[in-house]
């Protein structure tokens, strides 16, 4: 019996990784953030995300040594242009080629790059200087793609923050902040012109840490038993918050009156699992709750309900806890994993074992660290068909080839054990 029921979720995940490849549905994104001084290598980080079977990773730098261990994975990269580096795009075309240079150019066709975000949340911060340079950065540096004739694998586009929004609720009388229309308008055209989409930094967290008195922990939880809220105006039922938060950044983007439609990408969501005193909510059974839930969502390819034919795109923030973020305690524990590779937390997935990691984070908040790429602790071993890969214990054997033509001669039966494993974390209760 327990054999028939290894082999039924086997096949199942089998099924949804089809799905995912063939775009029936969204893939689960994971942000891969650094600002630590004690993670371990990217070869071994590898690891970790294909157990979660995450196709889609996003940076916040465009980390070569992160790229290179990615390479041939089959793995989508959106990779970040750093905040410092906008007002000088916007004024001198010419770093925009370099960067393209040394940034992008090194690492195709072997890492798949699709996205490049300029800047984080940008709009949002107050100098004015950034808020002007963003959209001329983001022209300069599509131009020079075009150059490259990367335009139709290679997007651009910038996250942003939900205080973008001077309202969000209910979704349906959602707007911008008018103060910031003159920038977020013709921005919406350049995505909608160049077929990029629009990306939201969005925690229900946030909403619950102010409000815990008053705010629903289930329905930010995603937990089926949460009172749907009901947007009267439409008649639309919402049974968790960030499906609301999202449409309401769908209602603000159609008031704004710009042009063609553009997607919405959640670039960032997560929950801490631990804070300071002040910080409720910030738990290991909240974030088991809200990631489990989610990850659920997204491997069902679930809409919103103003969008419910829509597969949302979702990246959990983050990977691993880092050290050294500044701010409260929480911002240090929103990670799946810690530096060591164990589960922050119990997700009811087993993490592939690996012996003897060796921190090598970057302690400047980028992902250009000093540590080395040496894999110390990984077990090489011996894939199907020849293949070179990492032996991460009896559970499996996962790859990270140089040439996606190996990596796709064995991913059928990588992807039974990497599904199972996710399959087993997303339906947690």
């Amino acid at each position: 019996m327990a054999l028939r029921h290894l082999l039924a979720v086997a096949v199942a995940a089998l099924a949804l990784d089809v799905a995912a490849a063939s775009g029936g549905s969204a893939a689960l994104g994971v942000n891969y953030g650094q600002v630590a001084d004690n993670l371990p290598s990217p070869q071994a980080a590898a690891v970790l995300l294909r157990a979660l079977n995450a196709s889609k990773v996003k940076l916040y730098d465009a980390d070569a040594r992160v790229l290179s261990a990615f390479a041939g994975s089959g793995v989508d990269f959106t990779v970040g242009l750093p905040d410092n580096m906008v007002p000088r795009l916007a004024s001198d075309p010419s770093a925009a080629a370099a960067w393209v240079r040394a940034n992008i150019l090194p690492h195709l066709p072997a890492a798949s790059i699709t996205a490049v975000t300029v800047g984080n949340e940008v709009l949002t911060g107050s100098d004015a200087t950034m808020l002007r340079s963003l959209l001329p950065a983001m022209q300069s540096l599509h131009a020079a793609l075009a150059a490259c004739n990367l335009t139709s694998r290679v997007a651009v586009t910038t996250a942003h923050s939900l205080a973008v929004l001077s309202s969000s609720f209910p979704p349906s009388s959602a707007s911008f902040r008018r103060d910031l229309l003159p920038y977020i308008t013709p921005l919406l055209a350049f995505l909608a012109k160049t077929g990029s989409p629009f990306l939201v930094n969005a925690y229900p967290y946030f909403a619950y840490k102010a409000d815990p008195g008053t705010v629903d922990l289930d329905y930010v939880l995603f937990e089926p038993s949460a009172a749907a809220v009901v947007d009267s105006a439409t008649g639309l039922r919402y049974g968790n918050m960030l499906h609301a938060q999202v449409d309401a950044v769908r209602t603000a983007i159609c008031a704004a009156d710009y042009g063609r439609a553009v997607e919405i990408r959640v670039s960032e969501t997560g929950w801490p699992s631990q804070g300071d005193g002040d910080e409720a909510g910030a738990t290991p059974q909240n974030a088991a709750r809200y990631n489990g839930n989610l990850m659920r969502l997204v491997a069902q390819g679930k809409g919103t309900p103003a969008a419910p034919g829509e597969p949302l795109q979702v990246y959990v923030f983050a990977l691993f806890n880092e050290d050294q973020k500044p701010g409260p305690a929480s911002e240090r524990h929103y990670g799946l994993f810690k530096p060591d590779g164990t589960p922050a937390y119990d997700v009811g997935v087993k993490a592939p074992t690996i012996k003897g990691l060796k921190g090598s984070g970057n302690g400047d908040g980028g992902g250009s660290g000093n540590g080395t790429d040496s894999g110390v602790g990984m077990v090489v071993g011996e894939g199907p068909a020849g293949t070179d890969g990492f032996a991460v214990g009896p559970g499996g054997l996962y790859t990270i080839s140089d040439a996606t033509r190996k990596v796709r001669r064995w991913r059928w039966t990588e992807s039974l054990v990497a599904m199972a494993a996710v399959l087993a974390m997303v339906s947690w209760s």
